[in-house]
C-alpha cells in the first residue's frame, strides 16, 4: 500500500488532470441461484444481488469522498446467464433480464453485465435461447449489458455464432431505432473474453471467480497526456524517454485505483480481485486517448505513425501497471472507443480515421472496434464479416478483441449521432457493404485455431 506521504504526493501531482476511478464492479456468482422454475430463479437472483450489493454504491461514494477521487460508475457483473438458462425459452429469459434490471435499479448501480454466452466452440440450448433474446432484452431494459464470446485462440472462430451476432445486432438496432440504435451500445462480441473485467458492456463474472469479489477499473488518459506535455517542455525526448514517462504515470494511477478498490472491498467484507489499468477515455477535452497522439506530434489518431504510437502507449501502460500491482486483470491497456473519446471522434469527423485504419489500430490496443457507428442499412452479413475480421486479430495474436457496432437506423455515412453522457457522439463511419458478404458468411462452421493453440 502507499504511505500517506506517497498518496498525498501522488494525488497532488495528478490534481486537475481528470484522474478518476472509472468503475468499481462487484463480481457476483449466480450459480447457486440455479433452478428450473423461472419464478424461483428470478427471486433468487433478486435476493442475492440485494444481499451483496445493497451497500456498494454508498461505500464507493464514501471512499471516493475520503480520497477526493471520483468513482464514475458502480457496477455489477454476474455469472454468464446462458450457463443457467438451459431450462428456459428466449421469452422466459427476457423476464430474467428484467429481473436483473430491477435488481440493479434497487441497489443503485449504473449497469449490470453478464447477460452473456460463451459460444466459441458451439451452442447449448441455453446459449441459443439467450442470444436470441438479446434484442428484446436490451431494448426493454436500462442497465442490462450483454456480451457473447464467439472466438478464442484455443478454439478458433465459431463462424455460425459470428453470423448470428450480425443478425442480432441488426435486430437490436431496429428495436431501439427511436434512440439511434442505442441498445447496441450495451452489446459486445468478443474473442478471448476475460472473466474479471470491470468495464461494460463486456463485464461478467467467470466460473473460476469467487462467489463475490471487487474489481476496479482505473482511467487516466488526461493524466498521461499532461505528463507527456510536461516532459516535452523539458527538452529533447526520445520514444524511449516518453515510454518511461507513461510507465511511471501508469504506476501511480494504478496504485491510486487499487487503494480505493481494496478499501471498498474491505468495508464490504469481500475479497479484492484485480485492477484493470486500461486507459478509459471520456467525451470531454483533456480526458482523451486520441489527444495523447497530438502530444506526440501527430496531427490526429489515424495519421501515419498512429499504430506504432498506440503499440508504445499500450505496452508502457501495461508495464507500469504490472509493476504497481500484483493483481492486474481484465483488459489492461488503451481503449479506443470512437464515440466515447473526443479526440478519436474528431479524427473520424475530419477524415483521419476510417474503419480500415481503426481495425489496424486494434491489433495493438486493448479492445477492438468499440462504439463504432455505421450506416443503418449495413447488412447483417457485412456486420458479421467485420466481426470475423476483428475476431481473427484476437485469435492470431492471442489477445482480447471485441466489436461494439451500432448500425444506426436511418443514418448514412457522414451523419452525426449523439448518445449523451459517457457514450458521447459520433460520425457515422463508411463501410464497404456488398452482397457477396452473405455468401462468405453462409459458409459457416469454424475457422480452426492457429497452431499456437496446442501450447500446453
Amino acid at each position: 500500500m502507499l504511505t500517506d506521504r506517497e498518496l498525498t504526493a501522488t494525488l497532488e501531482m495528478l490534481k486537475n488532470e481528470h484522474l478518476d476511478v472509472r468503475a468499481i464492479t462487484l463480481g457476483l456468482s449466480l450459480m447457486d441461484c440455479a433452478s428450473d422454475d423461472l419464478g424461483r430463479f428470478t427471486a433468487k437472483i433478486l435476493s442475492k444481488i440485494n444481499a451483496h450489493a445493497e451497500n456498494l454504491v454508498d461505500t464507493c461514494d464514501k471512499v471516493a469522498e475520503k480520497y477526493g477521487i471520483p468513482v464514475v460508475n458502480k457496477r455489477l457483473a454476474v455469472s454468464p446467464i446462458a450457463a443457467l438458462a438451459g431450462p428456459f425459452t428466449s421469452e422466459e429469459l427476457i423476464r430474467v433480464a428484467r429481473a436483473l434490471d430491477k435488481a440493479a435499479s434497487e441497489v443503485g448501480v449504473d449497469f449490470v453485465g453478464g447477460y452473456s454466452a460463451l459460444v466459441e466452440k458451439g451452442f447449448t440450448k441455453g446459449d441459443s435461447a439467450l442470444i436470441n433474446s438479446i434484442p428484446t432484452a436490451l431494448s426493454e431494459t436500462q442497465r442490462v449489458c450483454s456480451s457473447v464470446n464467439v472466438a478464442s485462440s484455443r478454439d478458433g472462430i465459431n463462424m455460425d455464432a459470428v453470423a448470428l451476432m450480425g443478425e442480432i445486432i441488426k435486430q437490436t438496432a431496429f428495436l431501439s431505432k427511436d434512440l439511434d440504435g442505442l441498445a447496441c451500445a450495451k452489446l459486445v462480441v468478443f474473442s478471448n473474453i476475460p472473466p474479471d473485467m470491470p468495464f461494460m458492456a463486456g463485464a461478467y463474472s467467470g466460473l473460476g471467480e469467487p462467489d463475490a469479489v471487487i474489481n476496479v477499473g482505473v482511467s487516466g488518459p488526461g493524466v498521461v497526456k499532461k505528463a507527456i506535455d510536461r516532459a516535452m517542455l523539458t527538452g529533447d525526448k526520445s520514444f524511449g524517454d516518453l515510454s518511461e514517462v507513461i510507465k511511471r504515470t501508469a504506476y501511480k494511477v494504478t496504485r491510486v485505483g487499487e487503494i480505493l478498490g481494496r478499501e471498498v472491498a474491505g468495508l464490504l467484507g469481500l475479497p479484492f480481485g484485480v485492477v484493470d489499468l486500461s486507459l478509459a477515455p471520456a467525451p470531454q477535452v483533456g480526458d482523451s486517448v486520441g489527444e495523447i497522439f497530438q502530444s506526440f506530434g501527430l496531427k490526429a489518431i489515424g495519421a501515419p505513425g498512429s499504430t506504432a504510437l498506440l503499440a508504445l502507449l499500450n505496452d508502457a501502460v501495461k508495464k507500469g501497471g504490472a509493476f504497481a500491482s500484483s493483481h492486474v486483470g481484465g483488459l489492461s491497456g488503451a481503449f479506443i472507443p470512437v464515440s466515447e473519446d473526443l479526440g478519436i471522434g474528431a479524427a473520424v469527423k475530419d477524415g483521419f480515421l476510417g474503419l480500415e485504419k481503426l481495425e489496424a489500430l486494434t491489433s495493438v490496443c486493448s479492445v477492438g472496434l468499440d462504439m463504432v457507428s455505421l450506416p443503418g442499412d449495413t447488412t447483417s452479413a457485412t456486420l458479421a464479416a467485420i466481426i470475423a475480421d476483428e475476431m481473427a486479430i484476437g485469435v492470431i495474436n492471442h489477445k482480447t478483441t471485441a466489436c461494439r457496432l451500432i448500425p444506426v437506423p436511418g443514418k448514412k455515412a457522414g451523419d452525426r449521432v449523439n448518445y449523451g453522457g459517457l457514450l458521447g457522439h459520433a460520425t457515422i463511419m463508411g463501410v464497404a457493404d456488398y452482397p457477396e458478404a452473405a455468401s462468405f458468411i453462409a459458409l459457416g462452421g469454424r475457422v480452426p485455431a492457429p497452431v499456437h493453440s496446442l501450447r500446453n
